[in-house]
């Protein structure tokens, strides 16, 4: 047995008008019921209450035409029918307070009636699921003195029962994602995933996000690709704008971020409006933010949280509403427990947090990324570089291979590809300039990790934290934290560590004692490993 058929509209006040012609008339709410494959069961007509006596009229002349439907009117007053705001606020009461039984019957609400604003508002209740219900569009008949009811289509918001619709929402999803990616066609699941996510994040939000991953993973990169997409979508009309905070230092990071009155400082000879005025409506990316001070960091945070701040050496309070993106390549949770970055900063920014892997962990990615840095050396050059066959093949299996650390990621991929095209005769690359590359690339990474001990030290403690430990304990720590880096487990790592002294203790416990060693500088696996 089929359920009851309700229908929810609201009275015409011109087209549901009429007197001695309105049966020479089409008067969409009379035109409903008198659809002969269509039985409304029962009509749920809205009005105000100057037009009550058309409400019963038209009440009168469904009871002619068909008999079987029950109208109950509701009484809906507004002060300005073409009020967004008060509209819907009336309309969402309407709904809230209405015994919906979806179980029980079928819902439709007809947006044929009523001003642009109701029927909006009746698009936004359903779409929301606050009526459950699909909606209802009526059409006169060509010609309205021929009589008839005209048509009458149903429209169901769930989009998922629409094949074509579905199919395109999808089609546009890959492509936006594609697009973050700068085209190149990903492998890894675990990277392909993050960036599904962050175009979702992307499309509907304009709360802060943290990308962090170690340098040259891509975060500057993928901050602009996020902008690019936000503005094809027109969520924002502002600029990019980017710095990297380790280039500000003092008043200097002040001024540039904030801005400065006119004779805040020597040399102030002009007002300055910084650079979070000049995001306005659009996407400030801090990289490296957590070089700033901590005087910036909570100035920062207001501007955030309250889209205003004060220009150094200005009475008067700027104003600017931008999305934050920040980059870090260190963990900033390491930096609140030393007070050297804000707690209710990282809490603000750790609402949308994406770590960017290390291209040294997504080896299967490295073919399409090689492809896509040779179409970025040609576009650039202005002349089409490629590989012979031979020479590809023995530069990926290098690329691959766990001789291949990629220190410096995709910067480095993108200057090995700069360097064997260029030498390359007629831009063909050959397996005598690849053998050239790896020797150097290897050279380079040697002296990377024993020339200069203390650049990985640097980057997981500090300069502060660095100068207080003796050469002798640096030079220790250093290569246990380059023998970290080359293991894919704590456990991988203190079997190595440890493998000339293992065999004579009657307990092993490998892991643990690399685990004592590093807590004592307060380092950890992760934040060691990457890993």
């Amino acid at each position: 047995m089929a359920r009851p058929r309700v229908v929810i509209g609201f009275l015409g006040t011109t087209m549901d008008a009429g007197k001695e012609n309105r049966w020479e008339r089409w008067r969409p709410t009379v035109a409903l019921c008198q659809h002969e494959d269509f039985l409304v069961d029962r009509l749920e007509l809205i009005h105000d209450n100057h037009a009550t006596a058309l409400a019963e009229r038209v009440t009168a002349d469904i009871a002619q035409v068909s008999p079987e439907t029950r109208v109950r009117p509701h009484v809906m007053n507004f002060k300005d029918p073409w009020d967004l705001q008060e509209v819907y606020g009336a309309m969402r009461d309407f709904a809230d307070a209405f015994p919906f039984d979806a179980e029980a019957e079928d819902y439709l609400v007809n947006i044929t009636t009523g001003t642009h604003v109701a029927q909006i508002c009746w698009f936004l209740l359903v779409e929301a699921h606050y009526a459950p219900a699909k909606i209802l569009q009526l059409t006169p008949p060509k010609r309205w003195r021929q009589g008839g009811p005209g048509k009458y289509d149903i429209i169901d918001l769930d989009l998922a029962r629409y094949d074509r619709i579905a199919t395109r929402f999808a089609a546009e999803k890959a492509e936006a994602t594609s697009f973050l990616k700068s085209g190149i066609a990903t492998r890894n699941g675990a990277f392909n995933r993050m960036i599904e996510r962050i175009e979702q994040v992307a499309a509907l939000s304009k709360a802060p996000l943290l990308l962090t991953g170690p340098t040259g993973a891509g975060k500057s990169q993928l901050a602009s690709r996020i902008y690019e997409l936000k503005k094809t979508r027109h969520r924002l009309k502002g600029p990019f704008v980017e710095v990297n905070c380790a280039t500000l230092r003092g008043d200097g990071a002040m001024s540039a971020l904030f801005g400065h009155a006119k004779g805040a400082f020597t040399g102030a000879l002009a007002d300055r409006p910084g650079l979070l005025r000049k995001a306005d409506g659009g996407i400030l990316f801090l990289d490296e933010i957590g070089e700033l001070g901590l005087d910036e960091q909570a100035m920062i945070l207001r501007a955030i949280e309250e889209k205003r701040f004060l220009p150094l050496g200005s009475d008067k309070e700027a104003m600017s509403d931008f999305q934050l993106i920040a980059g870090t390549n260190r963990d900033l949770s390491i930096d609140v427990a030393k007070g050297k970055f804000r707690e209710d900063l990282l809490a603000r920014l750790n609402l949308w947090t994406f770590e960017l892997p290390a291209l040294k962990d997504r080896r299967e990615d490295i073919e399409p990324n090689l492809d896509f840095e040779l179409a970025r050396f040609s576009e650039r050059e202005g002349a089409r570089a490629t590989f012979n066959r031979e020479a590809r093949e023995r530069y990926l299996a290098f690329a691959r291979s766990d001789r291949a650390t990629w220190r410096a990621n995709f910067r480095d991929l993108g200057a090995s590809v700069t360097r064997m095209a260029t030498l390359a005769p007629a831009r063909r690359i050959t397996e005598e300039i690849v053998v050239e590359e790896i020797a150097r690339l290897e050279a380079s990474w040697r002296r990377g990790g024993v020339d200069e001990p203390d650049a990985a030290l640097r980057e997981l403690l500090g300069d502060d934290a660095l100068a207080d430990i003796d050469l002798f304990d640096r030079v220790q720590l250093a290569a246990v934290i380059r023998l970290c880096r080359a293991h894919s487990s704590l456990s991988a790592a203190g079997r190595a560590l440890f493998s000339a002294s293992r065999a004579q203790r009657a307990s092993v416990n490998d892991a643990d004692r690399l685990r004592k060693y590093l807590a004592r500088f307060e380092l950890d696996w992760k934040t060691v490993s990457g890993k």
